[in-house]
């Protein structure tokens, strides 16, 4: 069997080219910059391949997203149809997400923000805020990493519910499903945790219309994909007051580019991307595993569904 792996960064790719290889006694990885001849190549591991990288390999049996999203896979307008999709997820970043969804939905909660603040100014402003019970916090998509998000906030005490595409049922967390439910989830939702797949239904649904529907001084949080957020309207909405503070882990364009007013306004909070940002040593034994699987099978539990788009 014959992988190639590429990642932007080239230093990376090689890394988990060796990294794999080390993995895969007996096979072939390389990276996609020199994989020697195309039509040898079963399997390509990737995140955020080049558009027409793909295309190249006639026998490809299988793509292996370097994470739980497909969406930087689907963005390949040369990408070759019917050919599967592996998503990497596994307890190791389904807790990466819960702490960090926790971290933030608390920091809000306590509103640390202002307390920091309060902290430069020596200012003694002791906050006082409700109790978990009495704020409600909402999760928009109730996938693998949404319902563990969901349940570990209903654990800390928090009046959580949950919103997805379809209905779910998870002990503790309220669950609204659909566009008909989507206001009713909204309304009353002081911070607002996103992690929705990114799909054409949900690009651009952090926008002015939404933020408009939460209680005034709602909090955002982002940990899902940036074309998710209007960063227009978030920006907007914090000047108006209408949003109190944001955590934005995923934009754009990443890098953020250093002129990007996100940096240095006083009421967002940027994290590189690292919400649930993959352990390499944990995500290369994931990603052998399900090779190893669907080599032997023609399967994996980790196929995704590309026509929903996760």
């Amino acid at each position: 069997m014959k992988a190639v792996v590429y990642l932007p960064v080239e230093d990376k790719t090689q890394w988990w080219v060796e990294m794999l290889q080390s993995l895969l006694p007996g096979w072939e990885v390389t990276s996609m910059d020199d994989p020697g001849d195309p039509a040898s190549v079963d399997f390509a591991v990737v995140w955020r391949p080049r558009t027409g990288d793909l295309a190249q390999f006639p026998n490809l049996r299988a793509i292996v997203s370097i994470g739980a999203g497909i969406d930087h896979v689907l963005a390949d307008k040369e990408l070759p149809a019917g050919v599967p999709i592996i998503r990497t997820v596994g307890t190791d970043l389904t807790q990466r997400m819960r702490e960090y969804v926790a971290l933030h939905v608390l920091r809000h909660h306590r509103d640390m923000p202002r307390q920091l603040q309060a902290q430069a100014e020596a200012d003694w402003h002791a906050i006082v805020v409700p109790v978990a019970p009495n704020r409600t916090v909402g999760v928009m998509g109730l996938g693998n990493l949404g319902a563990a998000a969901a349940q570990t906030l209903a654990g800390l005490g928090f009046d959580t519910r949950g919103w997805s595409k379809s209905h779910k049922e998870i002990d503790g967390v309220t669950c609204f499903a659909g566009t008909e439910g989507l206001d009713a989830f909204l309304d009353g939702c002081e911070i607002l945790v996103n992690l929705l797949p990114l799909t054409d239904e949900t690009r651009g649904i952090l926008s002015a219309s939404l933020f408009a529907k939460l209680p005034k001084e709602a909090c955002v949080i982002n940990c899902a994909r940036g074309p998710h957020l209007v960063d227009e309207d978030l920006l907007a909405a914090l000047d108006g007051g209408q949003v109190k503070q944001a955590t934005l882990d995923v934009f754009h364009q990443e890098p953020l580019p250093a002129d990007h007013p996100f940096w240095n306004h006083r009421k967002i909070t940027v994290t590189p991307h690292v919400a649930s940002q993959i352990d390499a040593g944990t995500g290369g034994r994931l990603i052998a595993a399900n090779l190893l699987e669907f080599a032997k099978t023609g399967t994996c539990n980790d196929v995704a569904d590309a026509a929903r788009g996760y």
